[in-house]
């Protein structure tokens, strides 16, 4: 009979979770407001405060990934064995040029309707470009019934400085719009959020690279799971921020275009 109930109560939150998709426009491909260049596959977005999660530091907006409204696993999956991946999202920054000894560094909180035997996962990487591998991951953080999510057991190891090092859930079904129908859900212990936790790690090769974010639904496709990311600077400068000689070049178009006008009325 409880595990009857306990299948009842998965399929429940995950006709939930279908139906506020649909209501919120969530699906892949619907409307995203992220920095200018970085990529979304899933479901993503910009929130400010909002349930649970808070304004970041330094308060404003943050950019948020979440399993809610994501049809199959959009590259985040990162094959744990054990159970199955069955859907997520990635949220990837724009390319940025790094020296070494430059920081780079952002801000996260993870946040979970899931529990008990469902761990759903997250994760940051940091990717060469030019070589096109894997520098390594710089956050990890896995649903677990107690003690800290983060690092993330059995994934991978970190490469990044985390303040504080270790995060235990703060328990209780989170209230966070993201989640869609399982906002303010809760199944069995280990559902929750971690809070704002501080990723640094130091460049140690010049060369050009990119931020990858995801985060995924484990062994079911119920109770949802997401990532809100903030402030993410590469020597003190924002990712996603265009170049000044971007602006430049804005200038001048914009400057032409008023040119145009005025010869179009003379």
């Amino acid at each position: 009979m409880k595990q009857q109930s306990l299948i009842k109560q998965r399929l429940t939150g995950w006709s939930m979770a279908l139906a506020a998709a649909t209501t919120l426009g969530m699906f892949s491909g619907g409307a995203q407001a992220i920095p200018a260049g970085w990529t979304c596959a899933g479901t993503c977005g910009t929130l400010g405060a909002d349930g649970v999660v808070t304004a970041p530091p330094g308060g404003g907006t943050y950019e948020y990934i979440s399993t809610a409204g994501a049809f199959g696993s959009n590259g985040a999956s990162l094959s744990l064995g054990g159970g199955t991946e069955t859907n997520g999202s990635t949220l990837a920054s724009n390319v940025f040029h790094a020296k070494v000894g430059d920081k780079l560094e952002f801000n996260f909180n993870y946040v979970t309707s899931d529990g008990s035997g469902f761990a759903d996962y997250a994760w940051a990487r940091l990717q060469d470009v030019t070589t096109n591998t894997l520098v390594g991951y710089l956050v990890t953080a896995r649903t677990q019934p107690s003690g800290s999510i983060i690092p993330g057991f059995g994934m991978p190891a970190i490469i990044a400085g985390l303040t504080p090092a270790s995060v235990p859930i703060i328990g209780g079904g989170p209230v966070w719009s993201p989640l869609g129908g399982s906002s303010g859900a809760c199944f069995s212990s280990g559902c929750g959020y971690t809070g704002w936790v501080a990723s640094d790690y130091t460049i140690g090769v010049e060369d050009d690279y990119k931020l990858e974010f995801g985060v995924v639904n484990w062994n079911d496709g119920s109770f949802q799971s997401g990532l809100a990311i903030a402030g993410a600077t590469i020597g003190g400068q924002g990712i996603g921020v265009p170049e000044p000689g971007t602006f430049a070049l804005l200038g001048l178009a914009l400057a032409g275009l008023g040119f145009i006008g005025r010869r179009k009325q003379q």
